[in-house]
């Protein structure tokens, strides 16, 4: 018998193919003010992390000063992409169709990011306003294992019964900091990192029924 009784989905990259859109519009908008990178710095640099992280980094690269709505100017962006966009990572609906156990979503972006990427993508009505949760609610971060600690206990499951599946380090960092379990998702692991942290590694959701073992 598994001993996993509750899935916790990240958003960006595993449930929503949003990273490549998300990190050009802001290479795009840090090139705006002088920063001089491509989507491979983005995808290294920003992948996983907060959007304060990600700003810290530009402006050390930036020969203009950030403006204070520079937030403001990159949630209108991506969201106008998204809207044009984006798409359901493959086989997710699959999986999430056919899981047996509870599951929710735990994300660094904002509530409203998620709902309308899950709503662009046909993956709305799989989750509930209780199944959704942002690390901007609570104001903590990955690494910071809170977002997930909150999940689990909200969800009504221990921390052992929790599996989080993730595809970034940043979000494997704050998984195992909070002592859950955690699956690489490695469809976009450019640089073959993640097996080096991860509980186990999968690089098609087809294969992740295989690992739960239903």
């Amino acid at each position: 018998m598994n001993k996993y009784k509750c899935i916790i989905f990240d958003c960006d990259g595993v449930l929503v193919d949003s990273e490549p859109i998300s990190n050009q519009v802001m290479v795009d908008l840090a090139n705006a003010y002088g920063a001089s990178i491509d989507l491979n710095y983005a995808y290294q640099y920003f992948k996983g992390n907060s959007f304060n992280a990600c700003t810290d980094k530009i402006s050390k690269l930036t020969s203009l000063e950030l403006p204070d709505n520079f937030e403001e100017q990159y949630r209108l962006e991506s969201f106008k992409r998204f809207r044009k966009e984006i798409k359901p990572v493959e086989g997710v609906k699959n999986v999430l169709q056919n899981l047996r156990i509870p599951f929710c979503v735990a994300s660094s972006g904002p509530v409203d990011k998620i709902k309308l990427n899950l709503e662009l993508t046909g993956l709305s009505s799989f989750f509930q306003e209780k199944t959704i949760f942002s690390c901007y609610t609570i104001k903590k971060w990955k690494p910071d294992p809170s977002v997930f600690l909150w999940a689990s206990e909200t969800m009504g499951f221990k921390i052992e019964e929790c599996l989080v599946i993730e595809d970034s380090l940043v979000g494997i960092e704050a998984a195992l900091r909070g002592g859950f379990d955690v699956f690489g998702f490695t469809a976009h692991d450019y640089k073959d990192e993640l097996h080096k942290k991860a509980t186990k590694t999968f690089n098609s959701m087809k294969n992740l029924k295989e690992l739960l073992k239903y």
